[in-house]
């Protein structure tokens, strides 16, 4: 329960830290420029594994120099025991051999050994650490003075080898105690190192936890770095679409601000400049449209001698206006489609509507047309639900409808059918017409551009239908591709398939299907 409620703290205490660090970098980002800000994100990733590498460093430097001093105390006391068992061989052997001879060259060398212990054991007292082999050692110098005392006095002269090597006996057991209590200490070094080294890992495994630290502090920084830029990202997106009346303001570095003064700035101007183009379409079109409604009866008039009978050539004459006038209209009503595409106003408007009945409603206004080349439509009638603009579609729609009826074969079949899956919507219209050169698939996107018309329709379109329909599907992120249509036709070799893709459930795009 005390773990659990420790652990929930710890979190707690953990989400405030993040929030304030947050906080406070964001505040921190709108004070200074980018340039900064990456250097000090890179101090703040750096430093916590600084810190680690010098602590790690700092515990390996003490391991290796107490294994060092460990080693080295090791080894003098191996020698320590090597000398005084060599030492105390000597001493007995020439003592031994005095009680037995009466050399005084043997009580001399006797003396020379003993001496030479006395050294070894005052230098291992000054440099030993240890008490008890302090004390050890000390018995042992003991009991070496009294055997020198012994061996220079007239009682030697009394003294049995059986008595002398009883005198040396508690010498051998001091020297036996000295080697145990040496291997104790080394033991007692090697315990110490190992336990030494297994805190240093623990320590340095436990500081692990600055990496995932260090990839925190990375990834806020990053989060802090790149979302003004997302956003600036997501502005210029906007604006690309069209859409030049939202205002772009954002808080952020002195970069960001810098760069979305400019953006708006660019924004302003062309939203003016779109104004001022739809304004003039319009009012251009309407006064085209007024002359030319009276110019067009009129000629109807006369090509259908409602006035007065014409002769052949005046026929002919009247033929060419007539043909002129419905080509100028046309392109009149091209205009006001391509007023769409720049009137960034009329895009913004999302309603629910059924692709279904938007298709037939497109195949509706085309009706007379279809009905004058005797075209069978095969329309797609499954149900789906998009929220769209049912304007920009709708002209997406004709546009593409119109140039599959024109280039279609008299008795001809034009299919239409669509589908979805998790990512986008696709659109297909296939017609059995001559197809298209793979070479002209983009070409014919041009304003414009017109490629040979079909035979039994020698009217020349404005050439701005496939740009309006490229155009507004920019703006709704999506994408038209013109391929053939021979493997997809199995009744007419020939024919072209275009297909319309829109994305789903973007947050720039909101065409989204919604199961009815």
């Amino acid at each position: 329960m005390t773990t659990s409620y420790q652990l929930k703290k710890n979190k707690v205490l953990l989400y405030k830290l993040i929030n304030f660090f947050l906080v406070f970098s964001q505040s921190l980002l709108n004070k200074i420029s980018l340039n900064k800000l990456i250097l000090i994100g890179f101090v703040f990733v750096t430093m916590p594994l600084v810190l680690a590498l010098l602590f790690s460093a700092n515990k390996v430097s003490q391991l290796a120099k107490h294994s060092t001093s460990a080693i080295y105390h090791v080894a003098q006391l191996t020698q320590l025991n090597n000398k005084l068992d060599e030492n105390i061989a000597k001493i007995e052997r020439s003592a031994s051999q005095y009680v037995v001879l009466k050399d005084t060259e043997l009580l001399n060398s006797f003396n020379r050994h003993q001496n030479k212990l006395q050294a070894i054991i005052k230098e291992t007292l000054a440099q030993q650490q240890d008490v008890q082999l302090k004390e050890q050692l000390t018995s042992l110098k003991v009991e070496n003075e009294k055997l020198r005392i012994l061996m220079n006095s007239t009682k030697v002269d009394g003294l049995s080898l059986m008595q002398l090597q009883g005198e040396f006996k508690l010498l051998h057991t001091i020297t036996e105690q000295l080697a145990k209590r040496s291997n104790f200490v080394v033991n007692q070094q090697v315990f110490t190192i190992h336990n030494t080294t297994e805190d240093i890992s623990n320590n340095m495994l436990k500081r692990l936890f600055i990496i995932p630290l260090t990839l925190l502090i990375a990834g806020i920084f990053i989060v802090l770095i790149t979302k003004p830029l997302k956003r600036l990202t997501n502005k210029i997106k906007i604006l690309e679409q069209g859409n030049f009346e939202q205002e772009i303001k954002l808080q952020g570095s002195a970069e960001v601000i810098a760069i979305a003064d400019a953006l708006e700035n660019m924004r302003q101007r062309l939203h003016t400049l779109e104004l001022q183009k739809s304004s003039f379409i319009r009012h251009i079109s309407h006064e085209l449209k007024t002359p030319l409604a009276a110019i067009r009866e009129g000629t109807e008039l006369i090509y259908d001698n409602s006035v007065g009978s014409l002769n052949d050539d005046q026929q002919e004459i009247c033929n060419i206006i007539r043909t002129s006038v419905g080509r100028l209209q046309r392109l009149i009503e091209d205009l006001l489609d391509f007023n769409i595409v720049l009137d960034s106003t009329s895009l913004n408007h999302l309603e629910k509507i059924s692709l279904s009945d938007l298709i037939n409603e497109a195949c509706t206004v085309r009706l007379l047309d279809i009905k004058s080349k005797d075209l069978t439509l095969k329309c797609d009638s499954s149900p789906c639900i998009i929220y769209s603009n049912s304007k920009q579609l709708s002209v997406i729609l004709d546009n593409i409808l119109s140039n599959a009826i024109k280039y279609s074969p008299i008795n001809g079949t034009i299919a239409i059918s669509y589908n979805s899956n998790k990512t986008d919507l696709t659109i297909n219209i296939i017609d059995q017409g001559p197809g298209i050169e793979p070479s002209l698939t983009e070409k014919v996107f041009d304003a414009f551009y017109q490629s040979t018309p079909p035979e039994n329709n020698p009217i020349k379109g404005s050439g701005l239908g496939l740009t309006i329909v490229k155009e507004l599907l920019l703006r709704l992120n999506g994408h038209i591709k013109i391929t053939s249509a021979k493997k997809l036709n199995a009744v007419n070799q020939s024919g072209t398939c275009v297909t319309i893709t829109l994305p789903l459930n973007t947050p720039t795009m909101s065409t989204q299907v919604i199961n009815p």
